[in-house]
C-alpha cells in the first residue's frame, strides 16, 4: 500500500479533437497528498485543474501515467472519494434533509437511519430548522452549507472540491471557508482543492500546487507553514501571509500572461 492517499505519477490526458488528432489537457503531472493533508491547486483558466480532478475522480481515466487512491489505481469511481462541485448537485425536487441523506441512501441505509445522520450533519454545518426547505429556498451560503453535508455525511477519506464557493460573495465565501476548515478538521481526509483565488489557497491549505499554462504540469509546490487551527479573515492579514502569497503570485504571473496572450492571439 501506498504511503499517500492521492497519487499522480506522470498523468497525462489527452481528448479527441474535433478538427482530428488529439488535445492535451494536463500532462506528466505529478502530485501526491497524504492523509490529513489539505492541498489547494491553481493555475491559468482553462489550464487542466479540473481534469487533474477528474482523473482521481475516476469520471476519466488518464491517457499515460498513473494515478492511485489509498494506493489502488483508479478503475473507475473509487470508494471513498467525496466530489464537491462549484455548481450545486442538490435536486430540486427534495427537501434538505432528504438531499444529505441520498448519498447513505444510495450506499444501502435505510431511511431512518439515513434521515438521523443527515439531521445531525443538517446541525453540523448550520442548517437545523431548514430540513423541509427546498434549494430555491435557500440562499447560495445556504445551499453550499447543504453541499457540504452531502459530501461530507458519507465520512470520505479523499475530498475533492472543485471551485465550490467560486460564486459566492466575498464574506460569505470566508464564511464557508473557516465552516469548511472546522469540518474537515480531525476527519484524517486527504483534500485537492482546485480554486482562482490565491488568498483562498493560501489559507487553506498545507501545500499550493501551482501549474503552468496548459497542457498543465506542476510548475511549482510552495509549503504553507502557517499554524492551524486557522481564522481566515485573520491570517490574510498577516506578514507571513502576504510573503506567501508574494510567492505563489510570483510562480503563477508568468502562466498567467502566457494564457492571456495566447487569448489575444486567437481573437487576433
Amino acid at each position: 500500500m501506498s504511503d499517500h492517499a492521492i497519487a499522480l505519477r506522470g498523468a497525462t490526458k489527452q481528448f479527441p479533437h474535433r478538427a482530428g488528432g488529439t488535445f492535451t489537457a494536463i500532462r506528466d503531472v505529478d502530485i501526491e497528498v497524504a492523509s490529513g493533508e489539505f492541498v489547494t491547486v491553481v493555475g491559468p483558466t482553462g489550464c487542466g485543474k479540473s481534469t487533474t480532478l477528474s482523473l482521481v475522480s475516476g469520471l476519466e481515466p488518464a491517457t499515460h501515467g498513473t494515478v492511485t487512491v489509498n494506493g489502488r489505481p483508479v478503475q473507475g469511481i473509487p470508494d471513498g472519494v467525496g466530489y464537491m462541485f462549484q455548481t450545486d448537485a442538490t435536486l430540486p425536487w427534495k427537501n434538505v434533509l432528504d438531499n444529505v441523506a441520498l448519498g447513505l441512501r444510495y450506499r444501502g441505509i435505510g431511511k431512518a437511519e439515513a434521515n438521523a445522520k443527515a439531521r445531525d450533519w443538517i446541525e453540523r454545518v448550520g442548517l437545523a430548522g431548514f430540513e423541509d426547505r427546498y434549494p430555491h429556498q435557500l440562499s447560495g451560503g445556504m445551499r453550499k452549507r447543504v453541499a457540504m453535508a452531502q459530501t461530507l455525511i458519507t465520512e470520505p477519506n479523499v475530498l475533492l472540491m472543485d471551485e465550490p464557493f467560486g460564486a459566492l460573495d466575498v464574506q460569505t465565501r470566508e464564511l464557508m471557508q473557516d465552516e469548511l476548515l472546522r469540518l474537515w478538521s480531525g476527519t484524517g481526509a486527504a483534500v485537492v482543492f482546485v480554486t482562482h483565488d490565491l488568498t483562498e489557497a493560501i489559507a487553506l491549505a498545507d501545500r499550493v500546487v501551482v501549474m503552468t499554462a496548459g497542457p498543465a504540469t506542476v510548475k511549482d509546490v510552495v509549503t504553507v507553514d502557517l499554524p492551524r487551527p486557522r481564522k481566515v479573515e485573520e491570517i490574510r492579514l498577516t506578514p507571513e501571509f502576504t510573503e506567501l502569497y508574494r510567492r505563489v503570485w510570483d510562480s503563477l504571473r508568468e502562466e498567467v500572461e502566457i494564457t492571456r496572450a495566447r487569448g489575444a492571439g486567437n481573437v487576433a
